[in-house]
């Protein structure tokens, strides 16, 4: 008896940690599969359970709901899933960042099932550090900073909001660049390669927490604020002026 109840201790001491690191969330369904249950049946389960009625079976799609998921590939899942883009409560709003609902493993199952649908881009594995800065400025201009803002802090678009980038990890920025999601166009290798993709990451990590020597930040949010400021400063000036040349001319 004592030697059973030892065992029970033990195993629900080794319970507790593996809880407590990923517990379930609540906003999804979370499905119990049996140990040796494939990655892909896994996620088959939980797409059906949580993805299915706006995604359609198999992720066909469904018209005004959701779009086709077959050959979308592992990267544009894991981008979508990873950054809490999905699940949506309403279809028809746009995905934003949010606070992710799946279990590591849940995600995982989930990505494999989706990649398994048709043949898609992989999820990448950028390397930021052998990008180079100004080449990543440069391409981060011409490419994004339309939406995004130079300083990557996001901007207003026509029917959409583009988001700021200071929580994007390397992988999603590849993912999303590869991707495209919602309203931004996605690049091909043809028209942005992995060494370019590379120095983008590295200038928006730059532009997370830039070097302001020499000058105001003002919050890293654009133009604006430093034309409002100018502005000021300008017209401050502008009334000093005029009120000293007044003395001057009275007396």
């Amino acid at each position: 008896m004592r030697r059973a109840l030892l065992v029970c201790v033990a195993l629900a001491l080794l319970a507790v940690p593996a809880a407590a690191a990923d517990p379930p969330q609540p906003g999804v369904t979370h499905v119990h599969v049996t140990p040796g249950t494939s990655p892909v049946d896994w996620g088959a389960q939980l797409f059906d359970a949580n993805c299915a009625m706006c995604h359609g079976p198999q992720g066909r799609g469904i018209e005004a709901r959701g779009p086709s998921l077959r050959g979308v590939g592992a990267g544009t899942a894991d981008f979508y899933l990873r950054t809490g883009y999905m699940p949506l409560d309403d279809p028809r709003s746009q995905p934003r960042r949010s606070r992710v609902l799946f279990s590591k493993g849940e995600l995982a199952a989930l990505v494999s099932y989706v990649a398994s649908l048709g043949t898609g881009p992989r999820i990448p594995k950028p390397h930021p550090g052998q990008g180079r800065l100004a080449e990543g400025q440069q391409l981060f201009l011409e490419h994004c900073a339309g939406c995004h803002q130079i300083d990557a802090e996001g901007g207003y678009v026509t029917n959409a909001v583009a988001p700021p980038l200071d929580q994007a990890a390397p992988v999603e920025i590849a993912e999303a660049v590869r991707a495209g999601p919602y309203l931004m166009p996605h690049f091909s290798g043809k028209q942005i390669s992995d060494g370019q993709l590379d120095s983008i990451i590295r200038y928006v990590q730059y532009a997370k927490h830039p070097d302001d020597r020499g000058g105001w930040s003002l919050g890293h949010v654009g133009p604006v604020p430093e034309g409002l400021v100018a502005w000021f400063i300008g017209i401050v000036v502008l009334v000093a002026t005029c009120a000293v040349i007044g003395e001057r001319i009275r007396s």
